[in-house]
């Protein structure tokens, strides 16, 4: 990119981001069943927006710099212990995401475990196979090995007695979800709580795609099983404002049970020739944005708002569960807890309905088969679907029958074919470009319709799935030197 030799109008640039964000997945009007949570409710949401940029320059690195910041982040954070069962020492930190939470999730268990338990040199954590792939990422930023367990084939919640098995020595930290994102089912939270009692064990409740609604769904009347800070053993959850607590992203919680155990979150640094550096989370210089916005939607919103919005999303996750179930040839994977559900369809289905799907307007999300689940596609439903789910659902029983009409794809049988006969080993970053552009990936754009591309991911295993990813996204963000990008 080059710069204009003079400033551009206010015009210009507005038209030109116009233009730009006219490409974009819609964020509003329910279109979307992953990456975005309508709430529906537009002046909450615009409130919200303009407390974001009312902090958008006050920076969250020195609390005592922007008292604001630490006053909001105090008050978000004690609404979060309370209403995810922490007691009157519970203690936490706002973060921007989920990721984040995690990573220092499992920085607080490796951090506790040189303290407490210095003999272990290779520390090890136990995560279900269903857990999120953030756990994962955390470990391999933080140096912990992920020591992953099985799930139930049928109801995919993690398995208990794998969980009690996988135990070493060099265990510092057990992690299980309420819910799990790909199949929307609540592990079972009590009885591994008990686990890490006995054994003295740090464990980890990643409820960030759940923890906020769930405590509304059960005064609904769910059956919503002890998840958070209130179960024995429980050390610490995460809880995502940004999903349905519907503010803008980046806005999430990390809690522990006490003070205690979140000062081996903190880092702080007074070993170089400049100011001392303490940080209470992954970020240093942070916007004060997303915890005005995440502040204001909590008291825009109130209680009773946000019970009636989960009262929204339960009536539309029932209906779409229903209609979903009335398909011939579609299958739920377990039994949704919440607003999260996956399903299946005989192969190779899946991937065309979802192709089907988009060309109607729809964003639903496929997922890959492997760890004993089913290739799937998956769908996040919020309060603002309520609005469209007989619209959807009329539209998925087209794809579906649409689905079934189609033709056999020659090109993806004769891909699919060459790939068995490739070492994904030795193949390399251009090697996988090669074989992503013969299914359909040029220049680093998508085709309009994935089924291809998907179904050679499927066909991988998983190790060469991640390098062909890693391939693509590599060839994905190239710097445009010398170009002038918005002409």
């Amino acid at each position: 990119m080059k710069l204009p030799e003079t400033g551009w109008s206010r015009d210009q640039i507005l038209a030109t981001l116009a233009t730009m964000r006219s490409h974009d997945l819609a964020t509003e009007g329910g279109a979307a069943f992953a990456y975005i949570y309508d709430s529906g409710e537009r002046e909450a949401i615009a409130l919200a927006t303009e407390a974001y940029r009312m902090f958008l320059g006050a920076n969250g690195l020195d609390p005592t710099a922007f008292p604001s910041l630490l006053r909001m982040e105090n008050e978000v954070v004690g609404f979060c212990a309370a209403h995810l069962g922490g007691g009157a020492g519970a203690a936490g930190s706002f973060t921007s995401g989920g990721t984040e939470s995690l990573i220092l999730a499992v920085k607080t268990a490796r951090d506790w475990a040189r303290v407490h338990r210095p003999e272990v040199a290779m520390p090890e954590m136990v995560v279900p196979v269903s857990a999120h792939a953030a756990l994962h990422k955390a470990a391999h930023y933080l140096g912990v090995k992920v020591v992953a367990t099985a799930s139930d084939p049928v109801t995919f919640k993690a398995d208990v007695a794998a969980i009690r098995a996988a135990i070493t020595d060099n265990t510092i930290l057990l992690v299980a979800s309420a819910a799990s994102y790909a199949q929307g089912v609540i592990d079972p939270i009590a009885e591994i709580g008990a686990i890490a009692h006995e054994r003295g064990l740090l464990f980890h409740v990643d409820a960030c795609i759940g923890g906020f609604l769930l405590p509304y769904l059960r005064r609904l009347g769910e059956p919503v099983p002890a998840f958070d800070l209130s179960v024995p053993g429980v050390s610490s959850i995460s809880m995502d404002l940004h999903k349905y607590g519907y503010a803008p992203k980046g806005a999430s919680v990390i809690l522990y049970r006490d003070k205690a155990l979140r000062r081996h979150q903190i880092y702080a640094c007074a070993g170089w020739t400049g100011y001392a550096v303490v940080n209470a989370t992954v970020q240093s210089t942070k916007s004060g944005g997303p915890i005005a916005a995440a502040w204001t939607l909590l008291h825009a919103i109130g209680d009773a708002g946000y019970l009636e919005l989960a009262r929204k999303t339960l009536e539309a996750t029932r209906k779409i569960v229903a209609g979903v179930r009335e398909i011939a040839g579609l299958r739920l994977l377990g039994e949704p807890a919440m607003s999260l559900l996956a399903f299946t369809a005989e192969d190779p289905l899946v991937f065309t309905i979802a192709d089907a799907m988009k060309t109607r307007g729809w964003l639903v999300q496929p997922q890959l088969k492997g760890l004993g689940a089913p290739t799937s596609l998956h769908l996040t439903i919020s309060a603002g679907h309520l609005a469209v789910v007989d619209r959807f659902l009329a539209d998925l029983r087209a794809a579906v029958a649409e689905a079934r009409e189609a033709a056999a794809d020659p090109g993806l049988t004769m891909l699919l074919q060459a790939a068995a006969g490739l070492d994904f080993a030795t193949l390399g970053d251009e090697g996988f470009t090669q074989a992503l552009a013969l299914a359909g990936v040029k220049n680093g754009e998508l085709p309009e319709r994935m089924a291809g591309i998907n179904g050679l991911l499927d066909a991988l295993p998983a190790a060469a799935r991640e390098a062909a990813l890693i391939a693509f996204v590599n060839d994905l963000y190239v710097a445009h030197v010398g170009d002038q990008s918005s002409k």
